[in-house]
């Protein structure tokens, strides 16, 4: 059996920016791809928080940040018209700014 060291000696031919690049374009393959919300779906996201703030519960909340799906779990403080955005405080106790455009999903716990 011919022991092969596979793409490795062919790096020795290849200049130092092609490398970066093929190890940035193989990188780029794990990132998600962000959802697009319909009017619909971003009307069910409007009452669910709402409803959250009202009554002071609990939300997980799913957005989309640094080309990665990310979850959090905290109670929605305040949301900011001028920044569309959400203040979440999370169970931690830190202050998460989180925009509309980035959340694909909003869940009340319990």
């Amino acid at each position: 059996m011919i022991r092969d060291r596979g793409n490795i000696k062919w790096n020795s031919l290849m200049l130092p920016e092609h490398v970066k690049m093929l190890r940035e374009w193989a990188q780029e393959d794990t990132w998600d791809e962000k959802k697009e919300l319909d009017e619909q779906k971003l009307e069910q996201l409007n009452e669910v928080a709402e409803e959250a703030m009202k009554l002071g519960k609990e939300v997980n909340i799913t957005y989309f940040s640094h080309h990665h799906t990310q979850q959090l779990s905290g109670r929605i403080h305040c949301f900011d018209p001028m920044k569309k955005e959400f203040r979440i405080v999370a169970r931690s106790g830190r202050v998460h700014h989180i925009s509309i455009e980035q959340i694909e999903h909003i869940g009340i716990i319990g």
